[in-house]
């Protein structure tokens, strides 16, 4: 009787469990039937995409280096003698002409990047299985795997898919309820030519290499090997083709390696490295391997959990759900696609690795859009904008290494290019790092991804205090900042100091009448060099050298343009008042300096604060995905939730084979169209943003609450200075909030509601946490024309905290 009540016991713990463990989840009623429906799973290195077809499962497979090419060099010899030119032609107003002679002598000759590529697929045939019925197909947000099942000829079947962190291989487990059922062929498939299938005692293998792409021969050489274990039954492999016949419980296994060890170095041998994958996960049984696997991946995800209340339509498939939304206001559902965008970055980014690149790991194709590069004129960067806020810096790291191996290459880019010191990169680069114009001007001419890429540097100390970090890469801060301060000109018209020739990325202006990007001191260029040049002013006091060099950018920063606002009251996106009041174009690089900077506020200065809501305002709502998740981060920064709020329900509006709508596919990847990742990434950023805020000189708590969520729990956010958030609240205000200091300091809090605890003071001062230092901007210029709206705060209460590293800390709401 005991042994029953300790069974019965077990048995609704582990119900409990798995209730909680589905909670948050994907799910459907039917297999995917295109590549945006099917469900992804990642470890970092491996990519997988899950359609879960019964009668014939595709698992569709990336591995992050296999790109075409190899290691090169792509910077124009012949931008020496004519980036002067296209900057007389600049200067004189002759935009057209300067851009259209940037793109015959500036960008680069011999190629514009590679594109990361697919391995293929792994496909499993199921004899008789197109009879299915009773169909369910779900994603695990909590524990990284994919489940199908369905039921044929009273037999029900399971597939389990996960993407080993620890074993480094895909596992897709195969059960029924009937012993013997489990009866399947599987082969590796790839569309890369003369890729070679053959089979090594019971493993299939299929090796490639990767394509060739603008005159550039492919040398990335790649192995994928498929086996099994199998309880039961019998398995044999001849041919290239793997066959199962009357198993009780069968796991397969893929490995994929490749020759890649880094951007100038593909020595490695791909076999040896793939059996070492193989051999390592086949050690262990499929409970152990799945059990480490889910250990792993939760010691990230579960740092963070958001709830919005009750799962109310946990009844409806994923997809009608996204459908619904705008009617539905499914809370749940956006708490889902916040824990979604934490899961693509654990999948997508992991120490060791390459970083998310523009579809993160996941690509079906040879030649997919954009090459699926790192664009770095947003969508590198805003891949990683939730890195640090959600709770996961330690993903950054592939980053940071980016970002140290392209300050390499752009060294000799910016002697080849500009005859400069230090290093440069422009909009974009691959796995080879390269660092040259690429594409035509309109979006090529733009050399301050550098300078992008070193203000995450620059964040990470914010958030961690880590000095040696700093110091570990005050190198790559110096050069990217020895560039800008060797190539920039002093324009006519002002006297500004300017970068020229450069763009607004991507975005045409008046100058030219719409026919021309190429301009010089365009705003976001004046921001990201202001913040660039402040950061290591900074690094270099924290570590008591440089003072010469600290000196002279100060005297440089005077000399750059302020930023200005334009005669219908705009923040000026141009050097001069360009601005269209009409235009509604995806990228709002001027407002840079609200999000992520933190050179606009409402406290600091209220005019541009206003100025820069006028132009997102005009700017309109509807766009590419990841344009609407910027803007969801920039409404968060304007402190107006409920329209941050209707930019989520912008972003949640179902795209299926829309050609040109942004949205949410049916798996929750965002819609550009087609996918990219950064959307994704933005929006969870975005959201973050709306429930705590720590650029100004303080941590503002629920500063752009929408009024629909009136009560919520978000647990794990940290703060800038090492604070990690747990808050509550009711009724929009909030009820109870936990302080975890990481590193100690004043934790100075900004809260709409009064708090009450021990140790809290009402704050007077400059906040004398350093790592809550905020800059100095220079005043706007203002057209006589502009008229300004008088800023309209909520009333607030501002408390300090003395805290000590390693305690924790209770507030409550009065």
């Amino acid at each position: 009787m005991n042994r029953i009540k300790a069974s019965l016991l077990f048995l609704l713990c582990m119900l409990a469990v798995d209730a909680s463990a589905v909670d948050y989840k994907l799910w459907y009623d039917k297999p995917a039937t295109v590549w945006t429906e099917a469900l992804p799973l990642g470890n970092g290195r491996l990519g997988a995409m899950v359609f879960g077809t019964p009668g014939m499962e595709q698992i569709q497979l990336n591995e992050e280096t296999i790109w075409a090419g190899r290691p090169n060099s792509n910077a124009n010899p012949d931008a020496l003698k004519y980036i002067p030119k296209v900057r007389e032609l600049v200067f004189a107003g002759k935009y057209l002409e300067a851009q259209t002679l940037a793109t015959e002598k500036v960008m680069a000759k011999t190629n514009s990047g590679m594109p990361y590529q697919t391995f293929g697929d792994l496909r499993i045939s199921f004899p008789g299985h197109t009879r299915y019925t009773h169909y369910y197909r779900e994603l695990s947000l909590d524990s990284a795997q994919t489940v199908v099942r369905y039921q044929v000829d009273g037999v029900n079947y399971k597939r389990e898919t996960i993407t080993s962190f620890t074993d480094q291989v895909v596992m897709v487990r195969l059960t029924a309820d009937v012993p013997g059922k489990i009866t399947c062929t599987s082969i590796l498939t790839t569309p890369h030519q003369d890729a070679v299938i053959a089979s090594d005692g019971n493993t299939v293998t299929l090796s490639g290499v990767s394509s060739w792409h603008e005159g550039l021969k492919g040398k990335v050489e790649f192995q994928g090997r498929l086996t099994a274990k199998i309880e039961g039954g019998k398995m044999s492999c001849k041919d290239g083709v793997l066959a199962i016949e009357g198993a009780n419980e069968a796991v397969l296994y893929v490995s994929i390696a490749t020759n890649f060890n880094n951007y100038n170095d593909i020595t490695g041998n791909q076999v040896e490295r793939a059996k070492a994958y193989l051999d390592k996960a086949l050690k262990h049984t499929y409970i152990e391997d799945r059990k480490a696997h889910v250990a792993f991946f939760k010691k990230y995800m579960d740092r963070v959990s958001f709830n919005l209340g009750e799962n109310q339509y946990k009844d409806v498939t994923t997809d009608v759900r996204i459908e619904r939304f705008k009617e539905t206001n499914d809370a749940h559902l956006v708490a889902t696609y916040f824990k979604f965008g934490r899961y693509l970055l654990i999948c997508s980014s992991q120490p060791g690795g390459q970083p998310a690149n523009l579809q993160g790991i996941w690509n079906d194709k040879l030649f997919p859009s954009w090459d699926s590069k790192y664009t770095c004129n947003i969508n590198l960067e805003m891949n990683y904008w939730p890195a640090e806020v959600t709770n996961l810096t330690e993903l950054n790291k592939p980053l940071f290494q980016l970002t140290k191996e392209v300050s390499e290459t752009g060294k000799e880019t910016a002697k080849t290019m500009y005859g400069a010191k230090g290093w440069v990169l422009h909009h974009n680069t691959d796995i080879w790092r390269v660092t040259g114009a690429i594409d035509k001007a309109p979006s090529g001419m733009w050399p301050s991804g550098g300078a992008w890429l070193c203000r995450h540097l620059w964040e990470h100390y914010l958030y961690t205090g880590d000095l040696e970090f700093l110091r570990s890469v005050y190198s790559i801060l110096k050069g990217a900042g020895h560039f800008f301060d060797e190539i920039m000109v002093k324009e006519p018209v002002h006297g500004w100091l300017v970068v020229c020739p450069s763009n607004s990325p991507e975005n045409t202006h008046a100058g030219s009448n719409g026919d021309a990007t190429t301009a010089a001191g365009c705003t976001m260029d004046n921001q990201l060099i202001f913040d660039l040049w402040t950061s290591i002013i900074s690094t270099a006091k924290l570590l008591n050298t440089d003072e010469e060099l600290v000196a002279h950018l100060k005297e440089r920063l005077k000399e750059m343009p302020p930023m200005q606002v334009g005669r219908w009251g705009q923040l000026q996106e141009w050097m001069f008042d360009w601005d269209d009041p009409n235009d509604i174009h995806r990228h709002m690089s001027h407002l840079y300096g609200m999000f992520p900077s933190n050179q606009i506020s409402p406290y600091r200065t209220p005019k541009l604060f206003d100025a820069a809501r006028t132009s997102l305002i005009h700017r309109g709502d509807p766009s590419t995905g990841w344009s609407m998740g910027w803007k969801v981060c920039l409404w968060a920064r304007l402190l107006d939730g409920d329209h941050a709020y209707k930019l989520i329900t912008d972003q949640l509006s179902l795209v299926r084979n829309e050609k040109k709508k942004g949205g949410t596919y049916p798996n929750l990847f965002d819609a550009h169209p087609p996918f990219q990742i950064d959307g994704n990434f933005g929006c969870t950023a975005g959201i973050a943003e709306m429930l705590m805020q720590s650029y100004d000189g303080f941590i503002y708590l629920l500063p752009a609450l929408p009024s629909l969520w009136k009560e919520g729990e978000i647990k794990g956010l940290v703060a800038r200075g090492g604070f990690e958030m747990d808050m509550s609240w009711k009724d929009g205000e909030i009820s109870r909030l936990v302080i975890k200091s990481r590193i100690g300091g004043n934790c100075r809090l900004r809260s709409l509601a009064k708090l009450s605890g021990k140790g809290l003071k009402r704050a007077k001062g400059v906040n004398p946490n350093q790592l809550y230092a905020v800059p100095e901007v220079t005043q706007p210029l203002v057209n006589g024309k502009a008229k300004l709206n008088k800023i309209v705060l909520k009333d607030t209460y501002l408390y300090d905290l003395v805290t000590e590293a390693g305690k924790e800390y209770i507030l409550m709401g009065k």
